[in-house]
C-alpha cells in the first residue's frame, strides 16, 4: 500500500492509502471527498457549538435585530414553539441576535458538545501524527453521529433554514463566506507530488514506482492556482534538532577552550623547584627594594 500524506499548503490534513495501480483521477476525488467532507464536520461542528449555548438560529428576517426593533416591525419566529429541545431550554441571549437564545438544558448541552469532541476526533489532523488513515467512511460516521445528536436534544427537527439542517441535507449555501474558499470541487482538484502535477489519465505507480511501502507527500491544490510550494530540504522538527546540536557543540568547544588556559601553570602545585627551596628555607620570600 502506498501511503500519502495530504498536505493543503504547509499543514497536513490527514493520511490516505492506496495502491499504486489507482488511476490519479480516481485518487484526486476520493482525496476530494475526505478533503471537503472534513470541512462540512468543521462546519457543523462550529454551529451545534452555537445550538447547544443559543438554541436554534433564528428567521433571517430577524436575525442582528434588537428586541425592540422586533417588537416595532412585528416579528415573529414561528419555529420558536416547535422546536423546543427535549427537556425544555434555559434562556441564553445571543448578544450578537442570530440565535433565539432558547439553549438546552445543560444534561442535553452535554450531549451535544461530547458528540461534537468524538466527531472532531475522528477526522482531526492529530490523525495523521499517530499514523491512522482517514477514510470516507470516519466522515460519514463523524456526520452520522452530529445527526444522532441533535435528533436526540432536538426530535422535533430544526427550522429548514437552520444552517446545521441545511448542512446535512447537503442544500448550504456558502457564497460569499470564508468557508467557500476553503472548498475544493473535484472538477478543479489537482494533486502535485515533488513539484509536479499527478495527470489524472496516469496511474500513481508512473510516478512513484511499483513500490507498495512508498509514503510521499502530496498537496491538493485548486486548478488555477499554480503549483504549491515545494516541501523543504528539512523538516522545521529536523531543523531544531540541529540548531540544538550545534549549539551543544559550540558550548562544548567553549570549555575545550577554557580547558586549554595556560594560567594553571602559575600555581604554587606546579611550581618544579618548589621542594629545592623548602629544603634551603627559602621559601616564601619576598624582595623588595629599600
Amino acid at each position: 500500500m502506498v501511503l500519502l500524506n495530504v498536505k493543503r499548503g504547509d499543514e497536513s490534513q490527514f493520511l490516505f492509502d492506496t495502491t499504486g495501480d489507482v488511476l490519479v483521477e480516481e485518487l484526486t476525488e476520493k482525496i476530494t471527498d475526505i478533503y471537503n467532507g472534513r470541512l462540512k464536520v468543521q462546519r457543523i461542528c462550529l454551529e451545534m457549538t452555537e445550538l447547544a449555548d443559543h438554541g436554534i438560529i433564528l428567521p433571517v428576517n430577524m436575525q442582528g435585530l434588537a428586541d425592540e426593533q422586533i417588537e416595532e416591525l412585528k416579528l415573529k419566529d414561528e419555529w420558536a414553539e416547535k422546536c423546543i429541545p427535549s427537556g425544555g431550554y434555559v434562556f441564553k441571549k445571543d448578544d450578537i441576535g442570530r440565535r433565539n437564545g432558547q439553549a438546552p438544558n445543560e444534561k442535553m448541552q452535554d450531549v451535544l458538545k461530547k458528540t461534537i469532541e468524538e466527531a472532531k476526533a475522528l477526522i482531526s489532523k492529530k490523525q495523521a501524527q499517530a499514523n491512522v488513515c482517514v477514510t470516507m467512511e470516519m466522515v460519514k460516521d463523524a456526520l452520522d453521529q452530529l445527526r444522532g445528536a441533535v435528533i436526540i436534544v432536538y426530535p422535533m427537527g430544526l427550522p429548514p433554514h437552520d444552517p446545521i439542517r441545511m448542512e446535512f441535507e447537503g442544500k448550504e449555501d456558502l457564497s460569499g463566506t470564508q468557508a467557500s474558499l476553503q472548498i475544493i470541487e473535484k472538477a478543479d482538484a489537482q494533486l502535485w507530488w515533488a513539484g509536479k502535477e499527478l495527470k489524472r489519465t496516469e496511474k500513481l505507480s508512473n510516478y512513484v514506482g511499483k513500490n507498495e511501502k512508498t509514503k510521499i507527500i502530496v498537496k491538493i491544490q485548486q486548478k488555477g492556482q499554480g503549483a504549491p510550494a515545494r516541501e523543504p530540504v528539512i523538516s522545521n522538527e529536523e531543523q531544531k534538532e540541529m540548531m540544538l546540536y550545534y549549539y551543544r557543540r559550540q558550548e562544548e568547544l567553549k570549555k575545550l577552550e577554557e580547558d586549554r588556559d595556560d594560567s594553571c601553570f602559575n600555581s604554587e602545585w606546579a611550581d618544579s623547584h618548589a621542594l629545592k627551596r623548602q629544603f634551603q628555607g627559602v621559601k616564601n620570600i619576598k624582595w623588595r627594594p629599600r
